[in-house]
């Protein structure tokens, strides 16, 4: 089986994630969109929640599964047996920044990275963008799937 881990905080999901995980789903058996716990970050919303986003935004979609994770990326792919970790890249840092990454967890694992560009059209959302927007009561709607709405 062709499992590929999409590991991040996803806080909130946008649509950006979305077009790399529904893109994904055509090259892997599998993928796991692996929510990462950082008890040292503040999150704006809860693992409850940010797990539920993404369930509802996949729900018809039998090849995503949604887990949770502490711990290196690397270790979790080792334990849940996926040979890859997909990767979304919206900019020239993106790359250079996951390049260090991907780099570094081939030197300490077999597993390989597979990057997908964004779509032009979600290129410049991130988590931190809509988190703002949020904060400021601005219409975050048009970045994010309708799975996520703000209490």
């Amino acid at each position: 089986m062709r499992r590929a881990i999409f590991p991040g905080s996803f806080d909130p999901l946008t649509l950006g994630h979305y077009d790399i995980i529904k893109r994904g789903v055509e090259f892997f058996d599998e993928i796991v969109v692996a929510i990462g716990i950082n008890a040292e970050k503040k999150y704006m919303f809860s693992l409850e929640d940010r797990k539920r986003f993404i369930e509802e935004a996949f729900a018809n979609e039998p090849k995503v599964v949604v887990k949770t994770y502490t711990g290196m990326t690397i270790d979790f792919c080792k334990e849940i047996k996926a040979k890859f970790i997909l990767r979304g890249l919206r900019n020239p840092a993106d790359f250079e920044f996951e390049k260090a990454i991907a780099h570094t967890n081939r030197k300490l694992s077999k597993i390989e990275t597979v990057f997908l560009l964004t779509a032009a059209s979600t290129s410049f959302i991130s988590s931190s963008i809509v988190r703002d927007v949020i904060r400021h009561d601005g219409d975050y709607k048009m970045l994010v799937p309708n799975s996520v709405r703000v209490k």
